[in-house]
């Protein structure tokens, strides 16, 4: 089982990182996989690097699989991040668009209704990031934060984004790029550590967190999964979860796609975390009060169990 980590040339956050983990020991070229891209393996590890567009290249994984006979176990991709607010942020996120309809056009990869499997140590990874973060002198300057579940590419195995924003001058910044590094270096535990966020070695805490509701950056989210030993699965903003106003009607069906992001979510939640108690967290204050009794009674039907913060310690 590998893990395979994807960056670009043609982006400096997504490229810097990938130099500076490269720069430590133990790094050996890897199989040939196709003309356009180099491949370098160090342990488990395997680091792809392409001149395209991060989101375009769909299935990856499933495709190294076919050419080297490995089987890939999580996909990692490096890539910059744009905020309209250009603050700095080194920021960690699940994959997917599961509230397109079918028939729409995907602005950054991935396919209508479709959400990846989140990879387990994303939960654990912010944590250890903000650690990293703190001891490189990066805080306060820049923010931590997780992200909602948004972009592709198609992935088929757990996957997460990690990124440097949020504007040129940041993603080019060498001491993000370093600490992005070692948090791929430590959190694989290929200095000879244990590796971080490995679900398979999970005893005793086996409930996660499926966000629902707020903005991009799950604040209510994060407050929750930012404590020791949380698991994090699909983290849905309130765009991944439209809903069309009733306008004062009863008893009616509430349109919009939200159902099928929620369970789409929640089943590829449900997937990456096999034997996981997946909890939905509602950022309540998000919510109209038609809005939290549709989605409520929705969860109900499904038999996805609402927790409150103290539920998930």
């Amino acid at each position: 089982m590998v893990s395979l980590l994807v960056a670009t040339t043609i982006d400096p956050a997504s490229i810097n990182p990938a130099n500076a983990l490269l720069a430590l020991p133990g790094w050996l070229p890897g199989p040939h996989f196709q003309d356009d891209m180099k491949s370098f393996v160090n342990q488990g590890l395997r680091i792809l690097l392409h001149g395209k567009s991060i989101v375009v290249e769909d299935n990856l994984d499933e495709r190294w699989e076919k050419v080297t006979g490995e089987v890939v176990d999580e996909v990692i991709f490096l890539s910059k991040h744009t905020a309209a607010s250009n603050k700095p942020a080194l920021t960690v996120h699940p994959i997917g668009v599961p509230h397109l309809r079918e028939g729409d056009v995907p602005p950054q990869g991935g396919k209508p209704g479709w959400a990846a499997l989140p990879n387990p140590r994303i939960g654990p990874w912010i944590r250890l990031l903000k650690n990293i973060a703190q001891a490189h002198n990066l805080l306060p300057e820049f923010e931590i934060t997780l992200e909602a579940t948004h972009h592709g590419p198609l992935t088929n195995k757990p996957t997460m984004f990690l990124e440097i924003g949020s504007t040129e001058d940041y993603w080019k910044r060498q001491d993000a790029a370093q600490v992005m590094a070692q948090l791929v270096w430590e959190g694989l535990g290929l200095g000879g550590g244990t590796d971080v966020g490995n679900w398979s070695r999970a005893n005793g805490k086996k409930k996660v967190l499926l966000g629902i509701g707020g903005g991009h950056y799950v604040p209510r989210h994060m407050d929750v999964i930012l404590k020791d030993d949380v698991w994090a699965g699909h983290l849905l903003s309130g765009y991944s979860v439209p809903m069309e106003d009733p306008k004062g009607e009863t008893n009616v069906e509430i349109g919009g796609t939200w159902k099928q992001s929620i369970k789409a979510a929640y089943e590829a939640t449900k997937s990456a975390f096999p034997g996981g108690e997946i909890l939905a967290h509602l950022d309540q204050k998000s919510f109209k009060g038609w809005q939290k009794n549709a989605i409520t009674g929705f969860l109900a039907e499904q038999n996805i169990k609402i927790g409150k913060p103290n539920n998930f310690y």
